[in-house]
C-alpha cells in the first residue's frame, strides 16, 4: 500500500494506518470505514460525545467504558470498538477526527481514488459537477470524488484542489493579477 508520508508522519495517521492494516487483514475495510463515518456523524451531532473524547479529566477506564457503550449504541463492529478502547487507554480519543480523516484518505488511496475540493462563486448544477468529475478523472487517471463548496468572494470561476495541487481559475485571482500588473 502506498500512502503519502504526510499521513503516516502524523500521530493520527499512524493510528489510522494501524487500523487500516488490521481492517485489511480481516477483510473489513468497508465495514470500518462505514463505522468511522457513523462515528464522525455522531461526534458532529453530539456535544456530549465530543466533550467525552476531549476531556482530559476523565479517567482512561471511564472513557473506555463510555466509548464501548457508544460503540454498542451505534452498532459498530468489534474491530472498531476495540480500536476505540485502545484510543481511550492511550488517551488519544481527542485525535479521533484526524484519525477518521486519515483512515478515509488511506482507504481512498488504496481504492485508487482521490478527493478534489471544488469551490465556486455560485452552486454548481449536477450536470456541471458530473462534467467536472469526468474531466478530472481523465486528467488524474484515477477516480475523483468531488466535494463542492461555495465562496461568493470568488466572483466567478472555480478553484479546484486535489491533494497539494491547486487550480485557480477564479475571477478574483484574475482581477488581483491584473491589479498587480497595472501597479508595476
Amino acid at each position: 500500500m502506498d500512502i503519502s508520508a504526510g499521513i503516516k508522519a502524523s500521530l493520527a495517521g499512524r493510528y489510522a494506518s494501524a487500523l487500516f492494516d488490521l481492517a485489511a487483514e480481516n477483510g473489513k475495510v468497508t465495514a470500518v470505514e462505514s463505522d468511522l463515518g457513523t462515528l464522525s456523524a455522531a461526534l458532529a451531532e453530539s456535544n456530549d460525545l465530543a466533550a467525552l473524547t476531549t476531556n482530559p479529566e476523565l479517567a482512561r477506564d471511564v472513557q473506555g467504558k463510555a466509548m464501548a457503550a457508544v460503540a454498542k449504541e451505534l452498532q459498530l463492529s468489534d474491530l472498531t470498538t476495540n480500536f476505540l478502547g485502545v484510543l481511550a487507554a492511550n488517551r488519544r480519543l481527542a485525535k479521533l477526527p484526524g484519525i477518521i480523516s486519515a483512515f478515509k484518505a488511506i482507504a481512498a488511496a488504496q481504492r485508487g481514488e482521490v478527493t478534489a475540493t471544488v469551490t465556486s462563486a455560485h452552486p454548481l448544477s449536477n450536470d456541471q459537477l458530473a462534467t467536472l468529475k469526468t474531466k478530472l478523472t481523465a486528467r488524474e487517471g484515477r477516480t475523483v470524488m468531488l466535494t463542492a463548496s461555495v465562496d461568493p468572494d470568488l466572483l466567478g470561476g472555480l478553484v479546484v484542489t486535489i491533494g497539494s495541487q491547486r487550480i485557480d481559475a477564479s475571477i478574483r485571482t484574475r482581477l488581483n493579477s491584473l491589479a498587480k500588473a497595472m501597479q508595476a
